[in-house]
């Protein structure tokens, strides 16, 4: 018995370090350069709290994409200032200096509200989301590109729609 449970305690030994290199390894995201003179900006949310409500990301009013628990999305833009929101009971906001050819990095986590999840942006580095790469993955831009769409109509709709 004695020898059954000294081997098994150095075959625990044995495979302990190799899972702990593996657990702290960060996983390489391959993300795409943005275009000539342009730059991007990277949302991503790591956490599932609040997983049933999504971050709509806006700018200026326009929906730019929408990000589910443990997903993340690429936005190529112009160089400059970026203010980003994104609201539900309550509105958040970060801004994102952005410059050309490099990409910029926005987290975005759900907090606790009266009736809904808050969302809340941030700055990130790079660094932050290499960290999560492993448990991200991306959303599907077809279907962002027909939300941002659909949303785009329906503000066209608002502003087209004379006052009662």
């Amino acid at each position: 018995m004695k020898k059954i449970t000294l081997a098994l305690c150095l075959s625990l030994l044995a495979v302990q370090p190799s899972a702990a290199l593996a657990a702290g390894d960060a996983i390489p995201v391959a993300l795409p350069k943005p275009s000539a003179g342009k730059g991007q900006i990277v949302i991503f949310r790591p956490s599932s709290m609040g997983f049933a409500i999504k971050c709509t990301v806006r700018e200026n009013g326009a929906m730019i994409g929408r990000v589910g628990a443990g997903k993340y999305y690429v936005v190529e833009v112009e160089p400059g200032l970026h203010a980003l929101t994104a609201k539900s009971e309550a509105t958040d906001t970060v801004t994102v200096q952005v410059e050309p050819d490099e990409t910029s990095f926005v987290k975005c986590g759900i907090s606790m509200g009266m009736m809904v999840g808050r969302p809340n942006l941030s700055p990130a580095a790079e660094a932050d989301f290499t960290n999560v790469a492993g448990k991200v993955s991306p959303m599907d831009s077809a279907k962002i590109a027909t939300e941002i769409a659909k949303d785009r109509a329906q503000l066209a709709a608002k502003v087209a729609k004379p006052a009662a």
